[in-house]
């Protein structure tokens, strides 16, 4: 990892409050982050700590309320200056964020190809082009040989690393996996943490990894605690997969 690089994701005093008044409750209260291209970082924290909303403020699901947000060196969110710095958050989120699940929420009625081809096609690349792709992340992710297959014929294992390779289909800069292990056992749960980590070198992805997993957390190099709408981070163990 080269640090000496544009930062992937940096976010200064982000904020998040949801209602007004005496209903007010401020789920982020000002949390600074940065994550490296070819980074995996932990983001964990009990429940009700702000993790979900800052996914999804990163993930430009939903709109902080202040502080300063960058991806890849350009400002997307400046609450001094207007909020959204972009005018179609949708190609944004399309574009340049991955998203991993906790569930795959892979489209049953497609086969595997087709489920990781699919969001290349919708940002207009051609339907070889975006096939292709899709056999190649395959065959890094060892899944190639269930190419063609149906949704309903996969293990869990195998339809999570379908997921990872659909996060990857639109050479996203980032990925941002919400419980990507939850569902798995200690042997699948360090397969798709050990895959993440390949596919961040691979591709000089910055990935964000929230967990409650006791199995991985020791896997991570750096951590951010989030407590009470604020991070603090933290070395991690790094212990070898």
């Amino acid at each position: 990892m080269d640090k000496t690089s544009i930062p992937a994701i940096r976010i200064e005093g982000l904020m998040k409050r949801y209602g007004t008044g005496d209903a007010a409750v401020d789920a982020l209260k000002g949390v600074d982050m940065t994550v490296w291209p070819g980074e995996v970082v932990g983001l964990i924290g009990p429940s009700g700590s702000g993790k979900t909303t800052l996914l999804k403020c990163l993930g430009a699901v939903i709109e902080p309320t202040g502080g300063h947000m960058q991806l890849s060196g350009e400002t997307i969110y400046d609450g001094k200056d207007g909020g959204w710095r972009t005018g179609d958050l949708r190609a944004l989120r399309r574009d340049r964020i991955g998203f991993v699940f906790q569930a795959p929420y892979l489209i049953p009625f497609l086969d595997v190809t087709d489920n990781v081809a699919l969001l290349p096609m919708l940002a207009g690349i051609d339907n070889a082009a975006a096939r292709k792709r899709a056999l190649e992340l395959l065959t890094a992710l060892d899944v190639a040989h269930r190419a063609g297959a149906q949704v309903s014929q996969l293990s869990g294992g195998e339809q999570q690393r379908v997921a990872i390779a659909r996060s990857l289909a639109n050479h996203a800069p980032i990925i941002l996996a919400d419980e990507p292990t939850a569902p798995l056992d200690s042997e699948r749960a360090l397969t798709v943490i050990r895959i993440l980590n390949d596919m961040a070198v691979q591709y000089q992805t910055a990935i964000i990894v929230v967990t409650h997993d006791e199995k991985i957390i020791p896997t991570f190099k750096r951590i951010y605690h989030i407590r009470d709408g604020r991070t603090h981070e933290e070395a991690g163990e790094g212990r070898p997969l």
